[in-house]
């Protein structure tokens, strides 16, 4: 066991200007800090398999899941339960980052609709 964080962990690239690190990679868990810079996006998705947590560190996400758009604050969070086709957006100024927890890791299970 050891103590981590952004400077120490596994650091990758997605979209056009995102980031993520990944603070947990094991078999059951995927725990990963992510930043999405204003006006960015990932693209609409589901999972077969895992089910997400969402908690915002800083800015506001927009979350689109089955028609309903959620606005989540800083120190807020969202299940989205496997299946569901969701899409995270930043419509706002400043960088969204938060902590993305999947269980079952999600990497290999991810459906673009």
């Amino acid at each position: 066991m050891s103590i981590t964080s952004i400077e120490v962990a596994e650091h990758y690239t997605w979209g056009k200007r995102c980031d993520g690190w990944h603070l947990v990679k094991s078999k059951n868990l995927s725990v990963i800090q992510e930043c999405i810079p204003s006006g960015m996006s990932e693209d609409r998705h589901y999972h077969t398999k895992s089910e997400q947590f969402f908690y915002i560190l800083s800015g506001i996400a927009t979350m689109e899941m089955n028609n309903e758009i959620f606005i989540i604050e800083k120190n807020q969070g969202i299940h989205i339960p496997k299946g569901k086709a969701h899409k995270l957006k930043n419509n706002h100024q400043s960088d969204l980052i938060f902590i993305v927890s999947s269980t079952p890791p999600s990497h290999d299970d991810r459906i673009e609709v």
